[in-house]
Parts: structure tokens; C-alpha cells; sequence
């Protein structure tokens, strides 16, 4: 399944999400920029991307400093292709303006990154790798999306064979089995059993991310709103 829009309107404009996007692209229109200077694409990615190895050893001399914690974020903006970029912009598109209406533009900021920083940790403890995309992130809107709006409805192309439709299905029901597939394939992956065209896809991150998404809407969640 694949959502293409949901159907609540919130109340505001999602200024903060807009940004996010426009953040996203823009690094990635820097990125095809380097394609031609190989050395200079992968001297970015090692500045920007986030190396557990890196944090540990520098946690492991004492250097509690910000150059070593600041990929924890900037990874968040980096992608590994059109694909990678594409799919996350497109579910960060359909239901980030809702969790930013339901937070205020402010603690959704504060939100969409500390999802983010706990789903690379997440990672890092149970696969650790170099790792870059927002799809941590945005795996943290999507349990914050199912807290606030379990029950809105998603317009969504299902594939049925050789056949396609678009349905409208309930956002506890797409994002169900968003989480299920990265459940299923985490654990297989804790099992040191990962398939070959999955192996580079953090999975750990995107469940680490969605159970940081439901505890964090609930504590940011601006009183008197429900």
C-alpha cells in the first residue's frame, strides 16, 4: 500500500513541515552537485552522516562536545537516492501537517528531531552502521499520527495482483501495516537473518522512531488539547 493523501485538514499552515521539505530537498540538490567529485560527495556524507563508531569513541574519550553529536540531527537531511528521498518527503507530506497542527509548529520542530535522534540510537544499539535519511523521523511522525488521528481517513493505491486501486482506508489500518512490515523485518534482522535487498534499510530506526513518536506527542502534546 501506498497512502497518497489523507483526508484531514488542520487548522493552520504546517510552516514547519513546508521547511523540513524545502531542508530535505535542498540538501539533496547540493548532493547532485558533488556527483561529479566523488571524493567531495563522500567527505560530505562522512561529515554529516551518522557513525555510531564515531559518537562511541568520542564519548569513550570524554569529548561530550557538539561536533560528535551533531550528525545525531544532519543525518536526518541526507538521502541515498531519489527513491529514499521521494518516499520519505511523500509520508512526511501527508502526515506531518497534522501532528504539527495538533503540537503547535514550535514543539513539532522539537518533536520531528528528537524522533529522529532516538531512532538513530535505536539503531545504533541493536545494528550499528553509518546511517543517513529522515525516515527515523518521520517513522516518529507516523505513531504520533496514530495516537491523534487513528481513525482519519487515508486515500491510498493498493496493489491486488496485476491490478491497482485507489481506496480510502483508516489511518490506523495504512500505518498498521507500515509498522508490522518494519516489525517483521526488524526482528528477522535481529536474528541475523536479514535479506540481501533489505540489509541497508534501517528498520531498528523506523520501529525506534514510531514508539518515540507515540511517547513523544503525549508529552508535547500543549495542554487542553486532546
Amino acid at each position: 500500500m501506498i497512502p497518497l493523501h489523507d483526508l484531514e485538514r488542520g487548522t493552520g499552515i504546517p510552516v514547519v513541515t513546508r521547511v523540513i521539505l524545502l531542508a530535505n530537498i535542498l540538501v539533496w540538490l547540493y548532493v547532485l552537485t558533488l556527483l561529479d567529485r566523488p571524493a567531495a560527495l563522500r567527505a560530505f556524507y562522512d561529515r554529516w552522516a551518522f557513525d555510531p563508531a564515531e559518537l562511541r569513541s568520542a564519548l569513550s574519550a570524554g569529548e561530550l562536545a557538539l561536533q560528535p553529536l551533531l550528525p545525531l540531527v544532519t543525518h536526518q537531511f541526507l538521502h541515498g537516492g531519489w527513491l529514499h528521498l521521494i518516499g520519505n518527503l511523500l509520508y512526511l507530506w501527508i502526515f506531518g501537517d497534522n501532528v504539527e497542527d495538533r503540537l503547535g509548529s514550535a514543539r513539532f520542530l522539537i518533536f520531528y528531531l528528537a524522533a529522529g535522534v532516538f531512532a538513530a540510537l535505536g539503531q545504533a544499539v541493536v545494528a550499528p552502521a553509518a546511517m543517513v535519511g529522515a525516515s527515523g523521523a518521520i517513522a516518529g511522525v507516523l505513531g504520533a499520527y496514530l495516537v491523534i488521528s487513528p481513525t482519519a481517513r487515508v486515500r491510498t493505491l493498493v496493489f491486488l495482483g496485476i491490478f491497482i486501486t485507489i481506496v480510502t482506508l483508516p489511518a490506523i489500518v495504512v500505518i498498521g501495516e507500515w509498522l508490522l512490515i518494519q516489525v517483521l523485518v526488524g526482528l528477522e534482522m535481529m536474528r541475523l537473518a536479514p535479506h540481501q535487498a533489505t540489509e541497508n534499510v534501517a528498520y531498528i530506526a523506523h520501529i525506534a522512531g514510531f514508539v518515540a513518536g507515540v511517547v513523544l506527542v503525549r508529552l508535547l502534546r500543549p495542554p487542553g488539547r486532546r
